[in-house]
């Protein structure tokens, strides 16, 4: 937000509000309601846009904001649903459809950034496996098609979202001084361990995964079959 605005693609501050309510929403259709707490709300995923958006238009009404907040927020956080085509959203104008822009740019590249990202796919299996989304035999599955969903996440960042991601070295040289964009350069990494990984036996690819605990914590939770 900080990149684009400084870049000369002024934003008001209803705009930077409408972008932070978004980032907080996006995925909060996850979340399960009371009495009905059966799982971990990861069954959701096919549809927590939907309930995200859902949640969002009754907090508009019970904290008395605007109406047309809401209206606006829904395609902001439209945005960030990846089983819909951007190009399928219809945006009320070009503004909006740039803050919807951001929103998705964010969501990717702050998954993607993260130094865990590659152990937390083991949990993100646990969470395709509850959903019965992506048909993924195994673990090992899914580490060797996010090399391929990277590839599909490349051409989105750089195509429906208009290479917001660009931005974000403007920020850095704005804030440190210093002209580089970390972000894209975390994703580059560990886009580029997870071909070392996925290049070695099946057996060996949770050995390479060592950050946080994390690979501990989810062999606890994934059955056995799905580690082999």
């Amino acid at each position: 937000m900080h990149g684009v605005h400084i870049s000369g693609a002024r934003l008001a501050d209803n705009e930077m509000t409408l972008i932070m309510m978004a980032a907080l929403m996006h995925d909060i259709g996850f979340v399960q309601l009371l009495g009905k707490e059966k799982g971990t709300g990861a069954q959701y995923t096919a549809t927590h846009v939907k309930r995200g958006i859902e949640f969002m238009q009754r907090y508009i009404v019970d904290q008395r904001f605007p109406p047309d907040l809401a209206t606006a927020l829904e395609f902001v956080i439209q945005s960030t649903n990846y089983m819909q085509p951007f190009s399928a959203i219809n945006f009320p104008d070009e503004h909006t459809r740039l803050l919807g822009q951001i929103v998705a740019t964010a969501d990717l590249v702050g998954q993607m950034s993260d130094r865990e990202y590659l152990e937390k796919l083991l949990l993100l299996y646990l969470e395709f496996k509850e959903a019965h989304f992506g048909n993924y035999q195994n673990v090992h599955d899914l580490l060797s098609k996010t090399q391929k969903f990277y590839g599909v996440t490349r051409q989105k960042l750089d195509g429906d979202f208009g290479g917001i991601y660009a931005k974000l070295t403007l920020y850095f040289k704005n804030w440190f001084g210093i002209e580089r964009n970390y972000y894209m350069e975390s994703i580059e990494k560990n886009i580029d361990y997870l071909a070392k990984v996925t290049s070695l036996s099946e057996e060996k690819h949770l050995s390479m995964l060592k950050r946080a605990g994390i690979v501990k914590k989810a062999e606890t939770l994934i059955a056995p079959e799905s580690l082999e």
